[in-house]
């Protein structure tokens, strides 16, 4: 590929204004959590409709402390050796957080199409062991939530959402990451808005809420309000509450500078969401004259993290051979998301178990891959994807 991507994977959202918040911050002298971040949550829990969110240094930190609350919770906690259902295709964070809690992942197959769960395999996962499903919503797209909430609810399990790749969508008017007792969100570089690093946790849940406020900071009460459902009532006198543990906690504490740049992010996101769903309209218009990829089907609304391909292996033609076409166009490409995740040596280290053959996490592994897309026109780079495609693929 040439040093300079004709279709970069990412490329920056900032204009002034985030440069101009990264300023305010600096001038103010106040670089730890603080006033931005209590604003940079509001403004966050307002624009998903949601009771509470908490921010923190990272997505991946945001699964950490979603699966720690539910550890600690007053009713209903997980304990180790619970089962959770996973997909078998996401990001190593999804998996972590659940072996280091000491919980059991059973690795279900994903829908071919959507890349979400195969909600007909969940059902085959279940046993008297399952406490909790981590729902993924791969690459922006939601999953059916009316089938996955009723699944839940038959059956008495928990539901929480690893939203990190689909900030800004949608089912049936609700955003993703809304749906469970939790959902979790990434503002990466590379996601729908940018904080250098960053992530969320939303919840409508007091007491989770609270357990989330302490694991954040190393257990601590300072965060919690004066009347809190961990440790009741504070101490009145603020020297008796500076150091009072009550939680074995984390610190993945978000910074001012990082909250300063999600208030403008969020603020922009509306617009960015209909600048990468209006890329992929585009997208499946070029995608659609090669009928040997089979494109990402939207559930619901999705926020179109990327845009997934896989290559029809009866097509014959191989993916080395359409990823040799993107690199000598300069298009940058990437796996989708870690491939199917049991194949990886890290399994080893889980406690786990597979459900059914995975065939569906098969072919994405063997067979799939994904470009970039952004919040501004891709008209351009889109045209190289064709031009690239046309080069080793049989229009329609």
């Amino acid at each position: 590929m040439s040093a300079t991507p004709r279709y970069p994977l990412a490329t920056s959202s900032w204009v002034a204004d985030e440069y101009a918040a990264l300023a305010r911050v600096t001038a103010s002298g106040r670089f730890s959590m603080g006033p931005e971040v209590r604003a940079a949550e509001r403004q966050f829990a307002d624009f998903l409709g949601a009771r509470h969110t908490v921010m923190v240094n990272s997505g991946s930190s945001a699964n950490l402390l979603m699966v720690g609350a539910l550890m600690y919770r007053s009713e209903g906690a997980l304990a180790p050796g619970d089962e959770v259902l996973v997909p078998a295709v996401s990001w190593p964070t999804t998996y972590y957080p659940l072996h280091q809690y000491g919980l059991r992942q059973v690795f279900v197959d994903v829908d071919l199409d959507t890349l979400n769960y195969d909600l007909d395999a969940l059902a085959a996962a279940v046993t008297d062991r399952t406490r909790a499903v981590m729902t993924v919503n791969l690459l922006g797209n939601p999953n059916d939530f009316d089938r996955l909430q009723a699944f839940c609810d038959e059956r008495g399990l928990l539901l929480i959402e690893d939203n990190c790749e689909s900030l800004g969508a949608t089912y049936n008017g609700r955003q993703a990451g809304t749906f469970g007792q939790m959902g979790t969100y990434s503002s990466f570089f590379s996601h729908h808005i940018s904080t250098m690093e960053g992530g969320y946790i939303s919840t409508d849940d007091d007491e989770l809420h609270h357990l989330l406020l302490a694991l954040r900071a190393h257990g601590w009460t300072r965060d919690l309000p004066e009347e809190n459902l961990i440790g009741g009532r504070k101490n009145p006198d603020p020297f008796m509450e500076s150091f009072h543990f009550f939680l074995p906690g984390y610190n993945v504490r978000p910074i001012e500078m990082e909250a300063a740049l999600a208030q403008v992010q969020v603020a922009r996101l509306p617009e960015f969401i209909e600048g990468r769903r209006r890329n992929a309209r585009t997208f499946l218009e070029v995608v659609g004259q090669y009928p040997q990829l089979r494109p990402q089907r939207e559930t619901g609304e999705s926020s179109w993290f990327g845009f997934s391909m896989i290559v029809d292996p009866g097509a014959g033609v191989d993916r080395r051979t359409v990823l040799d076409a993107l690199d000598a166009a300069g298009v940058e490409y990437r796996p989708i998301v870690a491939g199917n995740f049991t194949r990886q040596p890290v399994l080893k280290h889980l406690d786990h178990r597979i459900s059914g053959e995975l065939k569906n996490a098969e072919v994405v592994n063997d067979h799939g891959f994904f470009v970039g897309n952004q919040e501004k026109d891709l008209t351009r780079e889109l045209a190289v994807l064709d031009e690239a495609l046309g080069r080793c693929l049989d229009r329609r």
